[in-house]
């Protein structure tokens, strides 16, 4: 399935059930579940933060009454609440898995660069005031390009092995008065989007020359780098699958939430 939704209220969404929080896969979850009358468990492609948004989010599930796909898209839709979408569904071979099958993760970071804060992307972006220089803030994001140890980037709470990830691509631009980071990798460390976002906006404000981007990444030392950016503003756009599944998210990166 390919699931949409506004993460603003939701505690992220991996499931808690130890806590007495909305998570998004739990909201999901329950909707299948209601759908088979037995319960339902999914996987996803990329487990992402409170207040972080999901465009293309993937997720797969082991289907134990034979419902047509669009038996599962209507049904769902009819249950979930209205922040939280399924765009379509498909059958896919038994070794597909929507996290270990994904060959890359492509994300957004919309930033608003106005003097007063917007009342309308409230949650939807993320404001700065300071104006922002975005040529800078691409050059300077050039330097990431490649498979690096991103420790600088990384969340103290990462559960990863290893912090080397493979960045694919990062732009940035300027679309009016916002500035928007597109990044896709193989995968991402915990925060390490939000974390390259700081640093970016240190970077395109002027605090920070160009280079530093680059010497914080060799340094592979968090403490150092800008303040993890906000939740706000952050969208999972697409996963890449390879040709053999057939899959499209429906929602490619650089190009989703055109402003």
């Amino acid at each position: 399935m390919r699931v949409e939704y506004n993460g603003r209220r939701f505690s992220g969404w991996q499931a808690q059930p130890h806590l007495d929080v909305s998570t998004v896969q739990e909201t999901l979850e329950h909707a299948l579940s209601a759908i088979a009358a037995q319960p339902i468990r999914v996987h996803c492609a990329g487990r992402t933060d409170a207040g972080v948004h999901g465009l293309g989010q993937i997720v797969h599930f082991d289907d134990p009454v034979g419902r047509s796909c669009k038996a599962w898209v209507l049904g769902s839709n009819a249950s979930l609440p209205r922040s939280v979408r399924v765009h379509w569904a498909r059958q896919v071979p038994a070794e597909f898995h929507a996290r270990f099958s994904a060959q890359a993760r492509s994300y957004r970071y919309i930033i608003s660069n106005t003097l007063i804060r917007p009342a309308l992307m409230e949650g939807l972006a993320t404001w700065y005031r300071a104006p922002l220089d975005s040529p800078r803030m691409h050059d300077a994001a050039q330097a990431l390009l490649g498979e690096h140890d991103f420790s600088a980037f990384r969340a103290a709470s990462c559960q990863s092995s290893t912090a080397r990830r493979n960045v694919h691509e990062i732009a940035v631009c300027r679309k009016d008065h916002y500035v928007v980071i597109d990044i896709t990798a193989n995968a991402f460390l915990h925060h390490m989007v939000r974390n390259i976002a700081g640093s970016l906006m240190a970077v395109g404000s002027g605090k920070k020359p160009v280079h530093w981007l680059g010497e914080l990444l060799a340094g592979r030392n968090r403490a150092v780098a800008a303040d993890t950016a906000a939740a706000d503003g952050l969208y999972l756009a697409s996963v890449q699958y390879p040709a053999e599944f057939g899959l499209s998210t429906g929602a490619p990166g650089p190009t989703i939430l055109t402003l």
